[in-house]
């Protein structure tokens, strides 16, 4: 089961000698929550009921903990292959992307960090965005990486851009529907290409084929 999926924006690292002293390596991998959405209850969720606005700040550094993870993991990569870091977020809707050749990942989180249960975590990089998925760790870790391929040129579509930057604004109410059809309860589906067209034309998705 996918416990939880994160949309993040990437913040371009500070290099070494504009960050402050002490704090070196703290702004290499930033990044700001876009949107994110749980399935059901993280692993190892005590049974007694916490206060809402508690239970909601826990939820949150839980996912801004994977998310600097996932942003680590990027840098990595990019500095790995030699390619310069592309921290600018393409013209969106009009310009839709092939993914196929989008670098991603996974890696396991330990009990504790930030999950009181071991996790996987699935991700994808788009310029300046990342998309994760938070798996069981028995889940089927290739058809995460076909559901993120398949979620995030049609939640790229669910973006406007607010300036040349990477300030973003997104539609919940379309990225929820997204979820509902791809990811119902946090359930990843064997789709075939037929379906996704006809969800993609009731949606009114354009999507890079």
């Amino acid at each position: 089961m996918v416990r939880a999926f994160v949309l993040l924006a990437l913040d371009p690292p500070t290099p070494l000698g504009h960050a402050s002293p002490g704090h070196a390596h703290l702004d290499h991998a930033s990044c700001r929550l876009l949107y994110a959405r749980f399935f059901g209850d993280p692993p190892g969720t005590p049974p007694v009921p916490e206060a809402p606005p508690r239970h909601r700040l826990r939820r949150k550094e839980q996912l801004l903990a994977v998310g600097r993870q996932v942003a680590s993991q990027c840098r990595l990569l990019q500095s790995s292959s030699g390619r310069p870091s592309a921290l600018q977020l393409p013209q969106l809707p009009d310009e839709p992307l092939s993914l196929q050749d989008a670098p991603g990942g996974l890696f396991q989180l330990p009990p504790g960090d930030p999950f009181p249960e071991r996790v996987t975590v699935v991700w994808l990089s788009v310029s300046a965005l990342a998309f994760a998925l938070i798996c069981d760790p028995q889940e089927n870790l290739s058809l995460a990486e076909i559901t993120l391929r398949r979620l995030a040129p049609r939640l790229l579509a669910s973006l406007r851009l607010l300036g040349p930057g990477a300030d973003v604004l997104l539609r919940p109410d379309a990225t929820d529907n997204l979820l509902d059809r791809l990811l119902p309860h946090g359930q990843m589906l064997f789709l075939n290409e037929r379906f996704l067209q006809a969800m993609d034309r009731e949606m009114g998705i354009k999507t890079s084929r």
